[in-house]
This record gives structure tokens, sequence and C-alpha cells, in this order.
């Protein structure tokens, strides 16, 4: 017995110290894309791997979205968070609208929807948090969901090599700065050239080099059709010499399919495109600004503007770089409603009447989860849900308002319209129409229950009792009149027969 239990504490050992021993699982480069949601809806990338890009590297990105519920959903919207600041969105902004839409997804199936993503060229090394939102089923049903995708930025230049002999310290290029958070916008900045084949920057250490470390406009939201000043910030990256005699040229990109109307995206609303700056200081800072128009007709994006910079040192060595600044531009909403149709233009304490008109988008974006309610006085209705409209698309607003007490005013009330922009800020707009509320109509007729009784809406009158007398009234008349023309009767033909009997007993004798 004490061998057995000796043998037995044995093998427990060597078991502990075989599963101490054993490695510890390697974390997967992939990254796990499913959470879970409320209602069993998933999201998650095609495959569960992570997704990885490559500077200026164009690929598809699949998504699968399953429904592990018991029953279909339905108009189900997945939309990734598009930001110009690339901190927060590492793909280029070709579209207007990333939205994706599904319109039904049955029990225990799933889905799948492919985005066509381009790496930017300023991309860093490492993991970007890509979110998405989904929504089905109406607003109430909505999650948030988290992608990780990695990206491998774009190589660093090398440097260049020390000539032999040369004992002055090499060239050395800072890397592009980038501000904190531009916001809603962005920018980039590329290294400068040096245009001075004859050596006039000769003993200096280092390429002044110019950068841009953000910018602003006047307004801060630029609006398609209006004129606004851009304003850029401007630092020397050189500590040991000035740069002087600067001239900053702004390119906007075309804009328009037609070759005949196609035009820059921003014009100079005064004077030109040049703006030229005295000096920068050895590690200075200065602003320059330029005039802009935004064009009428532009989509709601951000839009780039190309700026050159053409500079000297102080020795008098030419330089040449360039610099890209992305301006967002908003476009106000535009839409307008028909005339309302209305089934009365009256409506009684307690009753309904149908109220209908049309809703025209007629501007350059889309109105997000528009919802409609009437207001006035002694009036209620409850809110009706619209949906999105599209740009150049028609919505129809059909609602019932009830009458809950007269009117004592003018009977004015009024449609209350609301919405959304893609960023989320609600706007309300609103409609005046005339609609009365009346008392209601009293009905004097008697009307019949459904035990076949005689019944008044109005009991002050004793209805009942009135129509019993009457009913007698008419009987005894009907039977006294029966009555006396069978008297009458039987009276007229007993004269006949004593007529006849009168008349055989003259014919005997």
């Amino acid at each position: 017995m004490r061998k057995f239990k000796r043998t037995l504490a044995l093998v427990v050992s060597a078991v502990m110290i075989g599963s101490t021993a054993m490695p510890m699982p390697v974390l997967a480069e992939s990254v796990e894309q499913t959470r879970s949601v409320k209602a069993g809806v998933t999201l998650k990338v095609k495959g569960g791997m992570t997704p990885t890009y490559k500077y200026k590297e164009t690929k598809k990105l699949t998504l699968t979205i399953a429904n592990n519920t018991e029953a279909s959903i339905e108009n189900v919207r997945i939309t990734p968070r598009v930001k110009a600041n690339i901190d927060k969105w590492p793909f280029e902004i070709d579209k207007v609208d990333y939205e994706t839409k599904v319109e039904k997804i049955e029990a225990g199936k799933m889905a799948e929807i492919t985005y066509e993503l381009t790496a930017r060229d300023a991309v860093k090394n490492g993991y970007y948090n890509v979110k998405f939102d989904v929504v089905y089923d109406g607003l109430e049903n909505s999650f948030e969901q988290e992608i990780f995708v990695k990206t491998t930025a774009k190589p660093e230049p090398e440097k260049p090599a020390e000539e032999p002999g040369n004992t002055q310290p090499p060239v050395t290029y800072p890397p592009t700065q980038q501000p904190e958070d531009p916001g809603d916008g962005g920018f980039s900045g590329g290294d400068p050239v040096n245009l001075d084949d004859g050596g006039g920057s000769q003993g200096v250490t280092s390429v002044p080099r110019v950068i841009v470390t953000g910018f602003s406009t006047e307004p801060k939201e630029v609006k398609a059709g209006s004129n606004f000043k851009l304003i850029v910030h401007l630092r020397n990256t050189s500590k040991e010499t000035s740069v002087r005699n600067m001239l900053f040229d702004f390119n906007a990109p075309t804009e328009g399919s037609d070759a005949n109307t196609a035009s820059p995206a921003f014009l100079p609303s005064s004077g030109s495109s040049t703006v030229y700056l005295e000096e920068i200081a050895a590690n200075g800072t200065k602003d320059i600004s330029i005039d802009l128009n935004a064009k009428m007709d532009l989509v709601q994006k951000p839009y780039s503007i190309d700026m050159s910079m053409k500079y000297e040192d102080r020795s008098g060595g030419q330089f040449e770089s360039s610099s890209s600044i992305s301006v967002p531009i908003k476009q106000d909403a535009r839409f307008e409603f028909s005339e309302f149709e209305l089934s009365s233009e009256t409506i009684e304490v307690g009753s309904e009447v149908n109220v209908m008109c049309s809703l025209y988008n007629m501007g350059r974006i889309k109105l997000y989860n528009v919802k409609a309610k009437f207001e006035g006085e002694g009036l209620k209705s409850k809110e009706i849900f619209v949906g999105n409209v599209e740009p150049g698309a028609t919505a129809t607003i059909d609602g019932m308002v009830t009458g809950e007490k007269e009117t004592t005013g003018d009977g004015k009330a009024k449609m209350i319209v609301t919405y959304e922009d893609e960023a989320g800020t609600v706007f309300t707009s609103e409609k005046e129409l005339v609609l009365l509320v009346t008392p209601p109509m009293m009905n004097d007729m008697p009307t019949v229950d459904m035990d076949g009784m005689l019944t008044e809406e109005e009991k002050a009158f004793p209805v009942i009792p009135v129509v019993v007398l009457v009913l007698l009234a008419v009987g005894a008349a009907a039977f006294i009149l029966i009555r006396k023309r069978k008297q009458k009767k039987n009276q007229m033909e007993e004269e006949e027969l004593l007529e006849d009997e009168l008349n055989r007993l003259t014919e005997d004798e």
C-alpha cells in the first residue's frame, strides 16, 4: 500500500511538472473582430484575420453581418465613421457616402458587404481602430463595431552618403509633422528640393525646411457657394538659418464632369492665387492667408488644395517644396413642402382628420431620420417617422390628427419636421396650416337599440310613454270605426231580408 501511494505521488508530480513546462499559447497576429452585441447580430471581418494595407495600396475589405436571432431583420445599414483626420481613418476619402444597405437577413443567415479602400500615403506603422455603426429594424436596434486594420508606412528616404574628406555633418531631413487633431480637415507636406546647383547654400548644416503646422478658416465652417479666408500656419524647422523671398501658389482640384463647365473647386475671391512672404526667422513661425470662394455645386466632403513653396536661405540657396491642405465643405440642406391635403378643413371634438403633404429634397445632401408632428390648439397627433431622404428624392408625410377640444382662436396649427445631417446634428423646420376644431354635432333623431326598443340620445323628453299612448289611441279609434262599419253592414242586411220577405208574401196573395 505504501509503495502504491509513493508511485501515485510520483505520477502526479510528473504531470504537474509537465504542465508547467508546456509553453503558453501564442497570441496570433490576427485580432478577434467579433464582439457580442444585443439581439445576437454581429459584424466581423470575413476570415477572422486582421486586414493589412501598405501605403497607397488598394484592397477590398469584406465584412460579414450575421443574424443569430430567431427572427429576420430588415433595413440593415452599415456605415463606417469616415474622418479626414488620418489618425482616425487611414484610407483615402473618395466617396461622399459610404453607407451600405441590406434589405433583409433571414434568421440564422448572414450577408457580406465589401468596401474597396486605398491606404493613404501618410499612414503610420501600426494598427488603426476603424469604427462602424450598424442599424437594423429602426433606430432602437443599433450598435457600434470596432475593426482593427494593420498598416505599413512609407519607408523613410535614405540619408545621402558622406563623401570622403567631408568634415561637415550630413544633411538631415526632419520627419513630416502633423497637428494633434486637425478636425475634419487635414494637411500633408513633402521634403524640400534644393534648386541651387551652384552650391549657394554651402556652410549650411541642414536644409531649411518650411512645413505646414496647421490651418484654419474664417468662418470655421465653409459652405458651398460662400467666400472664406484660408489661414495657413508655417514653421521654419531650421535652427541655424532664416528663409526669405517666399512665394506660395495655391492650386485647387478641378470639379465637374463636363469639360466645358468644369472649373477649380476653389477660386480666389479677390486677387490671384499667389501669396508672397518676406521672411521667416530661424525656428520661427508665420501665417499666410488667401481669400477663396467655394463652388456652389460642390458635394459635401473634404477637398484638397495643393500649395507649392519657393524660398531662399540666407546664403541665396533656392529651395522648392509642396504641401496639401484638405478643407471640408458643407452643403446646406435645401427642401420644400407641397401644399397640405386635408380630408376635412374642420374637425369635430373626438374625430380625426387625415393630413398629407410631400417633402422635396432639392439639395445635395441626404436627410437622415426625418420625423414629423402636428401641433396646434385642441389638436393631438402621433409622431410620424419618414426615414432617410436621398438628394433629389421625394418623401410623403401622412398623419392623422385628433380633435381634443374646441378651438377658441383662428385655428392656426403647424407641422414640425426634424432631421439629422451625416454628423448626427438635429435640425428643425416648420410649416403652418389652418385646422379648426368644432364642437360635436347633436343627433335629435331617435335610434333603435339592439333589443328593438326606441331610445333617445336626449333623455329630457319622455318619448316612449308618448309613443305608447299614441299607439293606444290609434288602436281604439280603429276598433270603434271597424265596429260601427260592421253594425251598419248587419243593419243593411236585416233590412234587405225583411224587404224580400214582404215581397214574397205579396206575391202569394
